[in-house]
């Protein structure tokens, strides 16, 4: 197996650093694979601070109550951090944490990983499509 293609984080053969719940990976993906989060994220890294209802219009689809706790989730993990001005009304806005920022290469990787991967579901999509047509041309040139 070429270099580049090895993991370098110790594999449990047992499997009990998955099972109990001591596996880095599965405790990252705990904090950042719900629905929400990325997007969420994605949007913080844009800018210094953001307000509330600004990620609100950035997110299409997302709920307030979705994004409270979403919001909320990340910051007890240390990945964003919220500050609150007092004024009349409060405003509040939301930033990545040094933490936060220091997920964002990985995220990267995952996102070209990621990109790669739909080119190949895309690729083996439209050779099965091409199969099937030639199937069917074959199948009628019997009949014929």
């Amino acid at each position: 197996m070429p270099e580049q293609n090895k993991v370098d984080y110790p594999i449990d053969e047992t499997l009990q650093d998955v099972t109990e719940d001591r596996c880095p990976i599965l405790y990252a993906l705990d904090i950042v694979g719900q629905k929400w989060k990325l997007p969420i994220l994605w949007y913080l890294q844009a800018a210094d601070a953001t307000r509330y209802n600004e990620l609100k219009r950035r997110i299409p689809g997302i709920t307030n109550m979705m994004l409270t706790k979403s919001l909320r989730e990340l910051e007890e993990a240390g990945l964003v951090s919220r500050d609150v001005v007092d004024s009349v009304p409060p405003k509040v806005t939301y930033a990545l944490t040094q933490n936060g920022r220091d997920l964002l290469p990985t995220l990267n990787d995952l996102y070209k990983w990621g990109e790669h991967q739909m080119e190949c579901a895309k690729d083996k999509n439209a050779a099965n499509a091409a199969s099937e047509a030639e199937s069917e041309n074959a199948s009628e040139n019997i009949v014929h």
